[in-house]
């Protein structure tokens, strides 16, 4: 195929229908995955809303998005939450385990400049916390 057998308005129209297919398949799994995420619907209404979907997608996904569109971005807002909150708990975890870390080793070394302990009870003392 030629640049002068595919006119620019060809192209344009084809990027087009490619872009609208490419976010119509987006809409269609989400919706399926949706499906299946739901808590709130029994085995039977999973079974019908994915019959409909697959049976006659384009209707079965708009359908669905305008019947349960609030609940899915609810679904998404809290999976989001869930998320954040758990990240959020693994940073304090481990900000806060690297500064004990950190503050048992100065108070070792407090110790070993007192005379309390030895250096070679701090070097034992560090290298275990270090481990």
């Amino acid at each position: 195929m030629l640049a002068d057998d595919y006119p620019l308005l060809g192209l344009f129209w084809t990027m087009l229908m490619l872009f609208i297919w490419v976010a119509w398949l987006m809409a269609l799994f989400r919706v399926i995955f949706d499906i299946f995420r739901s808590d709130d619907i029994g085995g039977w209404g999973k079974a019908g809303w994915m019959l409909l979907v697959l049976v006659v997608p384009l209707i079965g996904v708009l359908v669905y998005a305008l019947a349960r569109g609030d609940g899915m971005r609810q679904r998404d807002v809290a999976r989001a939450q869930a998320r954040q909150a758990d990240f959020d708990s693994y940073v304090r975890s481990t900000a806060s385990s690297s500064s004990g870390v950190a503050d048992e080793i100065a108070k070792l070394s407090e110790l070993q400049a007192s005379g309390v302990i030895t250096g070679d009870e701090f070097a034992q003392q560090k290298a275990k916390l270090l481990a």
